[in-house]
């Protein structure tokens, strides 16, 4: 079975971004999706350290060496992008200014729960950063993540058994097996890799599962080249 590579699943949520949205993407997997985003989406990318308007990464949009997101990565502006101190930053973000962010994740819970934080070996501090700023200001959280742990215990739970960034904010989950909508204290399967059944589904998903009558559609791979090719929003 091929499962979406984290390019693939970056692939597959740059194509659901509607048109001229502002959108946060998290530290880790989500900064694959600037690769993706089809340029006359008018997507704005914004970072809490104080960017709106980062370029599509691309090789004839090199880097600027003196601006970084915050992923501490060096990005570029594209034409019409602001600069801003972390406070107007996190007020856009705490306002409800954003459309859509989209996060990484250790676990999600089948009612919107999201957990992305840990608190690493010697830190005296947990390493929270923006996360749960975003996650409760934003009309829409994505997340990206694998579904399965190092020990093949599921990510997609009935209740986080980690520490919550934030709850009931997970609208959607994109992950090597497929696109979930959390909907009704359940995951429902939106679109599926081929090789994946309702009778293997919960080999992945330990939480509660519903299946719409017009999902899942099945994911034909490999995905090509077109941008805008996908599943649609």
């Amino acid at each position: 079975m091929h499962y979406l590579t984290r390019n693939e699943i970056a692939r597959l949520v740059a194509e659901d971004f509607p048109q001229y949205a502002v959108v946060n993407l998290g530290i880790g997997m989500p900064t694959l999706v600037t690769e993706h985003i089809a340029p006359g989406l008018g997507i704005y990318l914004h970072s809490e350290n104080g960017i709106l308007g980062m370029a599509q990464r691309t090789p004839q949009v090199p880097p600027d060496p003196d601006l970084i997101n915050a992923s501490k990565e060096n990005v570029a502006l594209q034409p019409g992008a602001s600069i801003c101190d972390h406070a107007l930053s996190f007020t856009m973000m705490r306002g409800g200014h954003l459309d859509i962010t989209v996060l990484g994740a250790f676990e999600v819970a089948a009612n919107g729960d999201i957990a992305n934080w840990a608190l690493g070996e010697g830190d005296p501090l947990p390493s929270v950063g923006g996360a749960m700023d975003l996650a409760v200001g934003t009309p829409k959280v994505w997340v990206m993540m694998e579904t399965l742990t190092r020990s093949k215990a599921s990510r997609l739970v009935a209740h986080c058994s980690l520490p919550l960034t934030a709850q009931g904010v997970v609208s959607r989950v994109y992950s090597e097996i497929g696109v979930f909508d959390v909907e009704d204290n359940h995951f429902v399967p939106r679109s599926l890799i081929a090789g994946v059944t309702p009778a293997s589904l919960p080999e992945w998903v330990s939480g509660p599962i519903a299946w719409a009558v017009d999902r899942p559609r099945v994911i034909e791979l490999p995905l090509d080249d077109r941008a805008g090719s996908g599943l649609g929003s």
